[in-house]
């Protein structure tokens, strides 16, 4: 027969002090009330370590080198520009690509459109300029920096030059500037022609907290056989959001040595782009200019797009008749400065009394043909240029259409003169081309002949215009020319059920 349980030996030495704190709890009920203390108590300060580390700016709090907040400072920069405020130019950085040896020459394109002290970035040079001289550095062009040294990195391209590896690295070295509030990085050549207002206009449409990657590719078949129908041609510009430039200055350096044998900077972006997954975001009104010869059946018939950029205006005829090439930019910009959205953008009618076609790129040229030409027709560029690499008729990326010799078959051209305000729109006037030395005998031209200038009304095209659905505006000739040889257009929103047809 056992002894009653209070009668038998202590076997435990805890069981003494479990009897005099809780003398009505077995042991085991103890041991999980202290298991469940501690866990609680792991919880919390695993919580609170956590807690402390997010807010914390102590770099010895991060155990690996990819989690140092110097690695990942886009985080606490982009956090200071996520906010409701439309995209403007102060939130757009550029960078440059340029030579301490051709800036003298090249800088006559970009002070045309830079804005000191409203837009913002670098001019990105191989060397000091001058020589290292103390050259003083003009007002009216952007800040220069010195890029870093390339000589790492390997370049096996046998007809390029090794200039590719630091031009590519600029977006990585703009970056790492830190300048606050950018949402945009913006790459282009020290003589591409940027328009910004629309270049504004073009990246307020996408949304800076994602990873995009915008540009144009090349007009030449050639040029995008050899180098990629899927990047951003430098000349032409692209832009890269902070988000996606926060990842993409991670890689880059590596990237540069895996794509060794490519040709330029920008396939070297396109090749990360490509390894970071984000394909290229066409806008047709970034332009490479990849053409020979006359650019004007290009200008001409411009895509439905703001005009963003101009390249390789050193390569091709001036824009226009009589002038040289920096003073045939100037004027086009003096139109794109009344009414930036409305630049270069097509307008097609008729005068069914006289069987007139009329084709206007506002601020450019207006087009005047004694018959009935089809939209298709007049919206399909004039063929005034060749290929860039071999000088060939073709093929391009775009159609063309035959600019024959016969003078009865081709348009009267006239070219933007001035620019007046009036009310909500503009007056602009476009001048008959003294260059054409031959003129159709035929009695239809006769009756045009007669048309030394275009006067063409228009209201101010609204950037909102951008956020609908694209439309070519439709105009109206309002009168047959008279006896002052003076055509009036009117450029207007189309009406309902309005189309442009040659009935």
């Amino acid at each position: 027969m056992s002894l009653p349980p209070a009668k038998l030996p202590l076997q435990d030495p805890l069981k003494p002090w479990k009897y005099f704190l809780f003398p009505s709890l077995r042991f085991s009920h103890a041991l999980t009330m202290f298991m469940k203390c501690v866990l609680l108590f792991s919880t919390l300060a695993s919580t609170s370590l956590v807690f402390y580390a997010f807010f914390s700016d102590n770099p010895r709090l991060f155990l690996c080198s990819e989690c140092d907040p110097s690695n990942i400072r886009f985080k606490t920069n982009y956090q200071e520009i996520t906010n409701d405020d439309v995209t403007n130019i102060t939130h757009i950085q550029f960078g440059i690509g340029g030579s301490a040896k051709t800036w003298e020459e090249r800088r006559r394109y970009i002070e045309i459109w830079w804005k000191p002290n409203i837009t913002r970035g670098f001019i990105w040079l191989d060397e000091e300029p001058g020589n290292g001289g103390g050259t003083t550095w003009p007002d009216n062009s952007p800040p220069y920096k010195v890029s870093e040294d390339t000589s790492r990195f390997k370049y096996n391209c046998d007809y390029g030059s090794r200039s590719a590896l630091r031009i590519a690295r600029i977006v990585k070295e703009s970056f790492e500037l830190g300048m606050e509030n950018v949402r945009w990085f913006v790459m282009g050549d020290d003589d591409t022609l940027f328009f910004p207002d629309n270049l504004v206009t073009v990246l307020s449409k996408y949304d800076y907290n994602e990873m995009y990657y915008i540009g144009g590719i090349s007009e030449s078949v050639e040029q995008d056989l050899i180098h990629s129908y899927s990047m951003g041609y430098g000349g032409g510009g692209f832009a890269i959001s902070y988000p996606l430039a926060a990842e993409l200055v991670r890689v880059l350096d590596g990237c540069i040595d895996r794509y060794a044998s490519f040709y330029g900077s920008d396939q070297r972006i396109g090749g990360c782009m490509s390894e970071i997954g984000v394909p290229v975001t066409i806008e047709p009104g970034f332009h490479q200019v990849d053409i020979r010869g006359s650019p004007y059946g290009l200008l001409a018939a411009h895509p439905l797009a703001p005009l963003v950029s101009l390249h390789h205006l050193d390569y091709v005829q001036p824009l226009f008749p009589g002038m040289n090439r920096i003073d045939s930019v100037k004027h086009l910009v003096e139109a794109y400065r009344i009414d930036p959205s409305r630049t270069l953008q097509q307008s097609i009618c008729y005068n069914l009394n006289s069987s007139w076609s009329i084709s206007v790129s506002w601020g450019y040229t207006a087009q005047l043909y004694p018959s009935l030409i089809t939209a298709k027709d007049l919206t399909t560029p004039l063929q005034t240029f060749l290929t860039w690499r071999t000088w060939s008729g073709e093929p391009f990326t775009f159609n063309t259409r035959i600019q024959t010799l016969d003078p009865c078959d081709r348009p009267l051209i006239y070219y933007f003169d001035s620019v007046n305000v009036v009310d909500n729109g503009t007056v602009t006037s476009y001048r008959r081309s003294a260059e054409e030395k031959k003129e159709c005998d035929k009695d239809n031209y006769a009756t045009v002949l007669p048309i030394q200038k275009l006067n063409i009304s228009a209201l101010f095209l609204h950037i909102d215009e951008w956020k609908k659905a694209p439309r070519r505006q439709c105009c109206e000739v309002m009168n047959s020319g008279g006896d002052d040889g003076v055509l009036q257009v009117r450029i207007r929103s189309c009406n309902q059920w309005e189309s442009v047809t040659p009935l």
